[in-house]
């Protein structure tokens, strides 16, 4: 049984997911298929990943309640604004087969575009008519939250990053945290751009707790209050993924983690990054 943590609205999220950008075809919906039932509970797409239809199949094809099961999709960039973002959902919940969508996140705020705040009143409407079950971002920065709230009242229950050993985002954290949104790490174990699990920090941390330089990342990402959202396609990752709640870094361990901190490895700053 995974762990879950609650969202300020009331609902809660599994402590770890599935990331399914790339899940594609039937070869997607079979790794959609085979990560619910090794026990993932929480799938992450978006519109512009293409493979919202696969992860609803890969949900009924499961033998898994729907209930059970916790799914994100998100705004993609041309549906900036508030009845662009009441069709865009509409185009989502039509791919995907549901009645309703567990978490709705604005994929980027989109600064230059500069109508975030409509979408997000028009997810608030989402949300209020009862198609989503909570609402919140991906990609936004301390200021373009508190945009949000001002306009609003309403915090977002989830703030989706780039997060990794390598861009450890601490005041991201910090300032989520102080304000009860659960941060989400897009990119957890900073994807194939860098050998981030050959480093010698990792190596030793999960030596120690005789397990692969992968769970010792991701538990890393637990113990900073982070939910991952790794991508794995392939069974026995999927299941090896999941296991990282029977250990427990020190707080030596997770600084030493930490301590690897480089930057931002994807050309993607939310300030400056356009997203259609």
């Amino acid at each position: 049984m995974i762990p879950t943590k609650p969202l300020n609205d009331g609902h809660f999220i599994p402590a770890i997911g599935l990331g399914t950008f790339g899940l594609t075809g039937e070869d997607g919906i079979a790794s959609i298929v085979s990560a619910i039932q090794a026990g993932y509970r929480l799938l992450d797409t978006g519109l512009r990943y293409e493979n919202e239809r696969e992860v609803g199949e890969g949900m009924r094809r499961s033998g898994v309640e729907r209930s059970e099961l916790m799914v994100t999709t998100k705004l993609r960039g041309r549906d900036h604004g508030y009845e662009e973002t009441l069709r865009g959902f509409e185009e989502s919940r039509g791919n995907l087969g549901l009645d309703y969508v567990d978490l709705y996140l604005i994929h980027w705020p989109l600064p230059r575009v500069g109508r975030f705040v409509d979408s997000w009143k028009a997810m608030i409407k989402l949300r209020d008519d009862g198609l989503v079950r909570s609402v919140g971002v991906s990609n936004f920065v301390p200021d373009q939250i508190d945009r949000l709230i001002e306009a609003t009242g309403v915090v977002p229950a989830v703030n989706q990053i780039e997060l990794h050993p390598l861009f450890p985002q601490q005041e991201q954290l910090a300032f989520d945290h102080a304000h009860t949104i659960v941060t989400e790490s897009w990119s957890p174990i900073a994807a194939k751009r860098v050998r981030l699990t050959s480093e010698s920090a990792v190596l030793r941390v999960a030596a120690a707790h005789d397990v692969t330089p992968t769970q010792a990342v991701l538990r890393w990402h637990v113990q900073r209050g982070a939910v991952p959202i790794p991508k794995s396609g392939d069974p026995r990752r999927q299941r090896e993924n999941l296991n990282i709640f029977g250990f427990e870094l020190t707080d030596h361990e997770v600084a030493a983690i930490s301590a690897l901190e480089s930057g931002r490895l994807w050309d993607a700053d939310p300030l400056i990054h356009e997203e259609f």
